[in-house]
């Protein structure tokens, strides 16, 4: 499941969502809920606007939940990520998988966190209080972890 949206979201609802979607098979669901924060040191954040680039997000998206449901043994995942202008404490993004055993839904939900922070077109400006705005640049630290993701190996958790 993939959603792009303005709206919150209601991150209980969409685990229900997801192990409705296992069909029973989901022995474990691991989820991953995002905040907007402050960004810069010295002063609070007033807003993140995150701009997307539309239908190209969401094959971005699939292909990433995709990727994680090949590599893992997965029954379903869940990605849903706002768009707009948010403030901060707002929810931003949640990331769930479902497996049967646990080490697969973990790594699963990193995997798929770790490529949407380096691989979805979402552009984000963050605006302080003082009403000073600049662009978030990507940082190199979530670039090395969707690498270190493809020096891994594809082992998948067996009972």
């Amino acid at each position: 499941m993939i959603i792009v949206q303005q709206a919150d979201f209601d991150g209980a609802a969409l685990a229900r969502a997801l192990r409705e979607q296992a069909g029973g098979q989901a022995g474990a669901i691991v989820t991953f809920t995002g905040y907007v924060r402050d960004y810069a040191p010295d002063e609070p954040t007033q807003t993140l606007t995150l701009e997307h680039y539309p239908g190209m997000c969401e094959r971005e998206l699939e292909d990433i939940a995709a990727t994680a449901r090949q590599r893992w043994n997965l029954s379903g995942t869940v990605i849903a990520h706002r768009v707009g202008t948010l403030h901060r404490e707002a929810q931003i993004v949640f990331v769930a998988a479902a497996s049967a055993h646990r080490g697969d839904a973990f790594r699963g939900c990193e995997y798929m966190i770790d490529a949407l922070k380096t691989r979805a077109p979402f552009w984000k400006r963050e605006t302080l209080t003082s009403g000073k705005q600049f662009w978030v640049e990507q940082r190199q630290t979530d670039e090395n972890r969707t690498q270190s993701w493809n020096n891994e190996k594809n082992l998948k958790e067996t009972p």
